[in-house]
């Protein structure tokens, strides 16, 4: 279990501390929701937590395969929808891999993607596609 301690600062902006590690980051709504804008929102958390989630996951793949993953870029591009309410609508994923398209675990690496812990967990409603560019 890990608990991550918020504290509600005023002016829509929160301040979250990693309980493991004492880490801390700040939060703030967006500039359309009334916000500053000033910093990660709750919702881009959520598209970082994917776009790590998945990368992290390739890599415990990679490591176990002596596949080198490093120089791997994601960028994850974030939708808001208002209907029916407020909410994430779509998280696009596009990964650029340091690896050929004819790599031996290419399907193993972009099947790890899909089976991310986050991926996993978010509702089916949010559509997450997932796009892999290969080096060549």
């Amino acid at each position: 279990m890990v608990e991550v301690h918020i504290q509600y600062l005023g002016d829509l902006r929160c301040e979250a501390t990693h309980g493991p590690s004492q880490t801390t980051l700040l939060t703030d709504a967006p500039v359309d929701n009334h916000g500053r804008g000033e910093a990660f929102s709750p919702t881009d958390l959520v598209a970082t937590a994917l776009g790590t989630c998945i990368v992290t996951t390739m890599g415990i793949f990679a490591q176990r395969h002596a596949i080198e993953l490093r120089g791997t870029k994601i960028t994850v591009q974030k939708e808001m929808t208002s209907v029916p309410t407020r909410r994430i609508a779509r998280l696009a994923c596009e990964l650029s891999l340091p690896l050929p398209s004819t790599h031996p675990h290419r399907e193993a690496l972009e099947r790890a993607a899909h089976t991310c812990p986050v991926h996993q967990s978010l509702h089916p409603d949010v559509d997450k596609p997932i796009r892999f560019i290969w080096a060549d």
